[in-house]
């Protein structure tokens, strides 16, 4: 399959991928400042592996949101 470059992407597609870049980097800036803005006790396990974690990819944010914080 012969790769596609920007120029070829419709509209739709180069809306969807800023919109997915978008809502990574949002889901990622908010998983870290309430890592920092939490007290340590408040969080399951290291602060300082949630923070590197969150930095792997997606699904790192959203386990600490769903994992990490103790309500």
């Amino acid at each position: 399959m012969p790769e596609k470059k920007w120029e070829d992407l419709s509209p739709g597609q180069k809306l969807g991928i800023v919109f997915s870049g978008t809502v990574q980097v949002a889901l990622l800036v908010a998983a870290l400042v309430d890592i920092y803005r939490r007290p340590e006790e408040e969080v399951r396990g290291s602060k300082l592996a949630w923070t590197l974690a969150s930095f792997v990819n997606f699904v790192g944010p959203v386990s600490y949101f769903l994992f990490g914080r103790r309500r």
